[in-house]
Order: structure tokens, then C-alpha cells, then sequence
């Protein structure tokens, strides 16, 4: 029994019948509403219920029914108080006239269409009567679930998010929600109807947006939303988008980055992009930080195969495999994009027809800046110290360059098991063009467990303990380090005072540009 209710007195149940059809109405309710003494419903002026009409296999003549009339539809009101006046007096009207039935200790059931906890109206009357008489809500199936079955796509799979929203809305709200979910359920539409469908368009998700009224009733009405007229939209259908990537994806192949280790730094997109997949092709240790999904092929390689692996991408794509080529941080930066899209290119005809998609990931550039705060908040150079794609010759000229320019320079694969020299040698290079006491960070593993985070200045850089999970980032003249919170915060400034620019051009000397050759004498 609820706090303050009655002895003696009668018990007020809401009932979700569903979305119309009396067969939909679950054991339990029918069971309820046979019992009950009391029957109560909402409806519009014309007096007609959806929630009635599902519950009349399971009424009794002589039941006492109360029909709960709205005095206003729209949220246009004569009432002194506006809509929301109007309304608040009908409650409390309607809950006065449940609680006589209440006191005198009969049974009441609200019968709701749907389930009573989504939007339900029942829920204004609990919150009036739920302390003084014993209150229950028996769950029904929502409108959201009739739709889905009615559009027989499937609405979210595995690890996929629903959001539901209201039509009513303001519109900046409606559109901000629209985003960073896999499937969406908008109800409520009626006069919303325009407003939702352009949130939808410019959200980029109109053409899967589906349009369902009368779902699990005659009349049922199920069509592309992009297509429906707006002027006979009524208030109760709703839109819904499907988080379907699998029905939607075609074959061919995505290359996904899953950023740096922490899980909150995978895209939405990405994560859609990898549920979608048939197949998921990758090194070893990046595809152990992807879920395990039934059905999905897993490809695991090494780490100096890139070719094959791309190759096998796109052998598995041409097959009619969905592929889902990941790689850590950003697939374009030092990563599989590349690798992937140089197969498809010089393979000819072989992978000709074969879509191939980057979508971008967080770097770890990005995650070792933002914990150390903003030391790329300026122009920088982002730099592989790897040797075994490119020789070092090449490594130290653009090291000298970079330098040179002032530019803060974000240093990939600084050391391996086999390659421990070059950290050093970079630093010697970029102490010819910058101050002993510039700040560098390093970070270790950022985003993921153990996760470490130095700042040191480039004199110290030569002796610093790093490995191929490492980054470093050395900073320009500019650079700064300020203790915050009791800890180094190092910022690079946007704007570039007059040091900074002295420093660079000390190093920097006018050359011809080389987008064109000098004109002749007397040429433009």
C-alpha cells in the first residue's frame, strides 16, 4: 500500500492496453480490467478511445465507466491560466472524481493506450493519488514497440542506443537529440509533423526515416516519412529511424579508426560503422578491443602487413562482405586509410566496383594534447619517426624543417625494441632552432590502463624513456607551462606575439615561391 493510503480503501491501477489491438493487451491486463469495478479512460470531445476500444473483449456490463474528456487538444486555451491551466484544473477534476470511487473502497482501472510510463496520461492522475490510495502501473506494449513490428526492420541491435523523443519539442532541442544515437522515435507529430521532418532532413537521416500511424489497428499506415503529405498527420503516429546499419550497408569497405584506447573516444559513427560489419579485419591488438558480436568474422594479422591486410579487405568486400578495416587513433594518420585506398587504386580491375570509406577517429596526438591541455593550439607538424618505411635521411631533413618553421611538432614512433638512437639525434636537430628549456610532453598509452603523462623540456628529451606506444610532443617557441590545480598545464597561443615571430624568422629566409616559375621581362 503507498504512503497515506487509505484502510479499506479501493486500489487505483493505470493499464497499458497497447497500441489498439485488443489481442496486444497483455494476460495481465485483461485480467485487471475484468476485475475492476471502476473503468476510467481519457478521450477528445468526439468521446471516442483507442484504450477503450482495445479493452472491450475483456468489459463487464456492469462496470461503472468514467470517461475522461479533454477540454482542449491543441495548446491553444481560453482559460485564464492557458493551456497549461486548463489542463492542471481537468486533472485535478478527474482525480476528484477517481477518488470517490477510491474512498468508497472500489477498484479503479485507467486504461491507457500503449504503456502508461511513455507519455502516458495516467501518470498526471498517479502523481495526484499515488499517496493517498494504493497505486500500481501495469506495463503495455508502447507504440514505439508496435511501429518497429509493424516496419518489420529491426529498431536497435546488440549494442545500438534508442532515443525517444516528443514532437513538442522546441526545435533546437529536437534537433540537438537528434544526434549521437543509432535509432530514434519521434511521437507526437500531428502539427510537429513539418517541423520534425526538417529536423530529420538536415540531421541527414530523412531517408531512413520511416512514418507509422495506426500501428497494430485497421487503418495501419506505414510509408517513407520523406514522402508524407503534413496536412493528415494526426497527433498519434510518430517517426521512427531505424538503427539499422546492417539492412542499410552495402558491401564494401570502411575504414574506421577507434582512437586512441578509451572506449568514450569511439564515434558514434565508428561504432555504427563496426556493428555493421560483417567482417572485421585489423592487427592483432586492435581488434582485441572490439566487442566479440555472433555472426561477424574476425581477420587478425601482424603488424607489418598492411598490403595483405588491405588486400583482404577488399577481396571480402568484392565477395559481398560489409568490411570494417580498424585501426587505432585516426585511420588516415600513420594508419590503414592509406594502405587501403593504394590497393584499391593499383589493383585495377580487380577491386574496380568496391566502395572504400574512411571515417575519422580521435589521434593520439588529440588525447596526449588534451591531457597535457593545449600545447597544439597553433600550427604544428605531425611527424613518424619510424625508419622502416621511409629512410632516416628523410626523417631528419623534415625534423630540421619543422624546426626551423617553429612549429610544434607531434612525434609518432619515437623508439621500438630496435630503434633507439633516433630519439636523441631528433633532439640534437631541434636544439639547433629552439631553446634547452622548451616544454615537451610525453604521453604513454593515453586512454588506455597505465596511462602516463610527462612534461620535461628538450634538453632532457635525449634521455627519455619512450617506446612505439609513446608520443611526444615538442613545443614551439611560443609554448608555455603554468601549474593549475597542482599540475603542469602546457598551451601553445593562437595568437603569435612579437618573440614568437622574431624567433621564427631568425631561422626562416625568403625563397622563391614555387607554385610557378618567374615570369619573364615584362610578363605579369
Amino acid at each position: 500500500m503507498s504512503a497515506g493510503a487509505s484502510k479499506g480503501a479501493g486500489q487505483i491501477t493505470g493499464v497499458g492496453v497497447g497500441p489498439g489491438d485488443p489481442e496486444l493487451v497483455t494476460v495481465l491486463a485483461a485480467r485487471l480490467i475484468t476485475a475492476a469495478d471502476v473503468i476510467a479512460y481519457h478521450c477528445a470531445a468526439h468521446g471516442r478511445s483507442i484504450a477503450r476500444g482495445a479493452a472491450v473483449p475483456y468489459l463487464r456490463a456492469e462496470q461503472t465507466e468514467e470517461v475522461l474528456r479533454y477540454p482542449v487538444t491543441t495548446e491553444v486555451s481560453e482559460h485564464p491560466g492557458g493551456y497549461d491551466g486548463a489542463m492542471a484544473e481537468f486533472y485535478a477534476e478527474a482525480a476528484e472524481r477517481l477518488a470517490r470511487h477510491l474512498r468508497d473502497g472500489r477498484d479503479v482501472v485507467v486504461l491507457c493506450e500503449g504503456d502508461p510510463s511513455l507519455y502516458g496520461s495516467y501518470l498526471h492522475l498517479h502523481e495526484r493519488l499515488g499517496g493517498q490510495f494504493q497505486s500500481v502501473i501495469v506495463p503495455g506494449v508502447s507504440s514505439v514497440s508496435a511501429a518497429a513490428a509493424a516496419t518489420a526492420v529491426p529498431l536497435v541491435q546488440h549494442d545500438q542506443t534508442l532515443t525517444v523523443l516528443p514532437g513538442t519539442l522546441p526545435d533546437g532541442e529536437l534537433r540537438a537529440r537528434l544526434t549521437g544515437t543509432d535509432a530514434i522515435a519521434v511521437l507526437k507529430l500531428g502539427r510537429t509533423f513539418g517541423k520534425v521532418r526538417a529536423a530529420l532532413e538536415d540531421a541527414g537521416l530523412l531517408d531512413r526515416a520511416l512514418y507509422v500511424e495506426h500501428a497494430g489497428r485497421d487503418g495501419e499506415r506505414i510509408e517513407p516519412l520523406a514522402g508524407v503529405d503534413p496536412a493528415g498527420v494526426p497527433y498519434m503516429s510518430l517517426a521512427l529511424v531505424p538503427g539499422g546499419y546492417r539492412q542499410t550497408a552495402k558491401p564494401g569497405v570502411v575504414i574506421v579508426g577507434l582512437g586512441p584506447g578509451d572506449p568514450a573516444w569511439l564515434t558514434p559513427e565508428a561504432e555504427a560503422a563496426i556493428a555493421g560489419a560483417t567482417d572485421l579485419v585489423g592487427y592483432r591488438p586492435y581488434l582485441a578491443r572490439v566487442p566479440v558480436r555472433p555472426g561477424q568474422q574476425r581477420h587478425a594479422s601482424g603488424n607489418t602487413v598492411e598490403a595483405e591486410r588491405s588486400a583482404l579487405a577488399l577481396d571480402l568486400a568484392a565477395g559481398g562482405g560489409r568490411v570494417a578495416v580498424v585501426s587505432s587513433g585516426d585511420p588516415g594518420v600513420f594508419a590503414m586509410a592509406a594502405a587501403v585506398l593504394e590497393q584499391a587504386v593499383t589493383g585495377g580491375e580487380r577491386w574496380a566496383g568496391v566502395p572504400v570509406t574512411v571515417l575519422p577517429g580521435v589521434t593520439a596526438a588529440q588525447a596526449v594534447a588534451a591531457r597535457a591541455g593545449a600545447p597544439l593550439g597553433h600550427d604544428y607538424c605531425v611527424l613518424s619517426l619510424s625508419d622502416r618505411l621511409k629512410p632516416w635521411p628523410v626523417i631528419a631533413d623534415r625534423v630540421e624543417h619543422a624546426a626551423a618553421a617553429d612549429l610544434v611538432l607531434a612525434l609518432y614512433n619515437p623508439a621500438s625494441r630496435s630503434r633507439t638512437w633516433q630519439l636523441a639525434a631528433v633532439a640534437d636537430l631541434i636544439l639547433r632552432h629552439r631553446s634547452p628549456a622548451t616544454p615537451v610532453v610525453i604521453g604513454r598509452g593515453v586512454g588506455r590502463d597505465g596511462e602516463r603523462l610527462q612534461v620535461i623540456t628538450l634538453e632532457e628529451l635525449g634521455a627519455a624513456d619512450v617506446d612505439m606506444s609513446t608520443l611526444v610532443i615538442v613545443g614551439s617557441s611560443a609554448t608555455q607551462v603554468a601549474e593549475r590545480d597542482g599540475r603542469p598545464v602546457v598551451f601553445t597561443p593562437r595568437h603569435y606575439g612579437e618573440e614568437g615571430a622574431a624567433a621564427s624568422s631568425r631561422h626562416l629566409r625568403p625563397r622563391r615561391s614555387r607554385a610557378r616559375p618567374p615570369a619573364p621581362d615584362g610578363g605579369s
